[in-house]
């Protein structure tokens, strides 16, 4: 048990320093740019339904395997995201290793920030908190996705945010998504880009600046999807679990 814990810390138990936490470090790098490129994506294609119902219907059938199968297979849904959920527990696992675990550890780096007033220590908090809270959050949404991917289109998307009242939920990790993400994005690059960066500073000035401004688009992207598909829900909430099809065309009971 002691080889255990000293070897996952980096420290041999001769005392020797170990390359293991530089190998988990990468990983959760990767991992974590993987999680965050992700997300950008799926909130473009979430956000289909700001073209319509045909957009967002036509989307679906894509991911469901219409471009390489003959028919939709909604399964395909479900094993990407049980790779998207494998990542996210691994970045989650990673993750942790940097958690404060004793109140002391705790009290250090809450006078650390509040003495130094050092942003990129706020930001580490800021991930820390929104990291802890979406790994409830998303695990709900993620187990969803995984077990009723047959369940995803205009109307049936709509029903779940509205008449199910999951709207709540997705209300919440919109935000802690979209700002994990980008905050993840910009802290990955001043650990791994900006040595080589002949102005760091311009550049940290730059990357600032960037990330806000992509909280603030991915935030109204995202949430005026989310308000899109609470009215089509409001609407649709008479005829809770008929499915959409192009056209205008409806069908009860079949999937989508």
């Amino acid at each position: 048990m002691r080889d255990y814990i000293y070897g996952y810390f980096g420290i041999s138990v001769e005392g020797r320093r170990s390359s293991k936490p530089a190998l988990l470090d990468r990983l959760q790098s990767i991992s974590g740019l993987i999680l965050a490129l992700f997300i950008v994506g799926h909130i473009f294609f979430t956000s289909s339904i700001l073209l319509g119902k045909d957009a967002m219907y036509a989307e679906t059938k894509l991911f469901e395997g219409t471009a390489f199968l003959d028919k939709p297979q909604p399964i395909v849904v479900s094993f990407a995201v049980l790779i998207i959920f494998s990542i996210f527990i691994l970045h989650a696992a990673l993750a942790m290793r940097k958690f404060p675990v004793r109140y002391r550890e705790y009290r250090v780096l809450y006078t650390h920030a509040a003495t130094l007033s050092h942003l990129e220590t706020k930001l580490w908090i800021v991930q820390a908190l929104s990291g802890f809270l979406m790994f409830f959050l998303a695990s709900v949404h993620l187990y969803l996705m995984l077990t009723i991917p047959d369940k995803i289109g205009p109307y049936a998307s709509s029903d779940r945010i509205y008449s199910d009242r999951m709207w709540i939920l997705y209300a919440l990790l919109m935000i802690m998504v979209i700002v994990h993400a980008m905050v993840g994005l910009y802290r990955l690059y001043l650990k791994w880009g900006i040595a080589s960066d002949p102005n760091p500073r311009r550049s940290r000035k730059v990357l600032k600046m960037v990330m806000i401004t992509a909280i603030l688009l991915l935030s109204v992207l995202g949430y005026s999807a989310l308000a899109t598909y609470m009215r089509i829900g409001y609407e649709h909430r008479e005829s809770y679990g008929e499915r959409y099809l192009p056209g205008n065309g409806i069908v009860k009971g079949d999937m989508e």
